[in-house]
């Protein structure tokens, strides 16, 4: 990903927060919109010819840390295996649950809903290899509301060109599915590498652009304040170091969701939402730096953002995707 991007940097001449504002201010913002998902779509497509290309492969798992944009990559993935003749199946780790009474607890006596054994895992081995042998299989449902593990008929049986693909956190721990030959499986890696610099020796942090993503997509959809994603990043970031990055290196592939026209296009989103945030709130402070560090980015304009693809990655966040969450 880092020789990647040094590539990426020759190819946009817009790769600090100067030359950025220089180009959102001359009108170029559509250009990078259009250079960037090109540059992703080009990305996915050498994905999709490597599991192609690998005989054998029946199921692709997709991890990578909060807001990297897994499940969107999980969908725009499966278009292009299609257009290399596999049917690609999506199937959601989350629906394999424990139910909430079986679920493991933490330190502190909540619900660990990110370790592994949050997962039915023996379960989820049984039906893959259900699956992989040429059974039916009775997929299940998980709901959240209740807590519980559903069955509502939705059965499914693969034939010898479809290929499931799995994404969630877990999903290049080896732990998770040790019935699978490993010539069967293709894991990705999806992550964000920061392309934009603050200068010719700063970079601006990748896991802002996380947080900052994170902080929109719980604000428009899931009812929570910025103050409550800044407050819940130190225990995401926690999950991240002990459940995912140990297992990235298992990675077949990786890709960089990071787009060039982020930072202003999120800055529109995010600046309103830190702003707002009380000094006498314990995440002030951290509210303060973010701010700071959007703070010269000449922001896109509400035109240049409704430019954006409704397939695009930052879609998942911002809302106005065409894919199905």
């Amino acid at each position: 990903m880092i020789k990647e991007m040094s590539m990426w940097r020759t190819i946009f001449r817009e790769n600090n927060v100067s030359s950025l504002n220089e180009a959102v201010a001359s009108g170029k913002a559509r250009y990078l919109v259009n250079l960037s998902e090109t540059l992703h779509d080009h990305r996915y497509s050498e994905a999709a010819n490597l599991i192609a290309a690998r005989k054998g492969v029946r199921i692709v798992l997709i991890a990578g840390p909060s807001s990297s944009g897994k499940t969107t990559s999980s969908k725009r993935l499966a278009l292009h295996m299609r257009v290399n003749g596999l049917n690609p199946i999506i199937i959601s780790l989350d629906d394999y649950f424990r139910n909430r009474v079986d679920t493991p607890l933490d330190e502190n006596g909540d619900y660990d809903f990110e370790c592994l054994e949050a997962l039915d895992v023996p379960f989820l081995n049984q039906q893959l290899e259900q699956l992989l042998s040429g059974q039916s299989v009775e997929i299940p449902k998980y709901d959240f509301a209740s807590g519980t593990r559903k069955f509502e008929g939705q059965y499914l049986k693969l034939t010898d060109n479809d290929v499931l693909i799995m994404e969630g956190i877990h999903g290049l721990n080896p732990a998770l599915t040790p019935q699978i030959p490993d010539a069967e499986k293709f894991k990705l890696y999806v992550s964000v590498l920061t392309p934009i610099t603050v200068d010719e020796h700063t970079k601006m942090p990748a896991r802002d652009y996380r947080l900052l993503r994170r902080m929109v997509r719980d604000n428009q959809f899931r009812g929570m304040t910025a103050e409550d994603t800044i407050l819940r990043w130190p225990s995401v970031g926690a999950g991240e170091e002990k459940h995912i990055l140990p297992y990235k290196k298992l990675a077949d592939a990786t890709f960089n969701s990071a787009l060039f026209y982020e930072i202003p296009m999120l800055k529109c989103y995010a600046e309103p939402l830190l702003q707002v945030i009380s000094p006498a709130s314990p995440a002030y402070g951290e509210a303060q730096r973010l701010l700071g560090l959007i703070r010269s980015v000449i922001a896109m304009t509400p035109v240049d953002v409704r430019h954006i693809p409704p397939t695009s990655i930052i879609r998942e966040f911002i809302g106005g995707s065409s894919f199905h969450y």
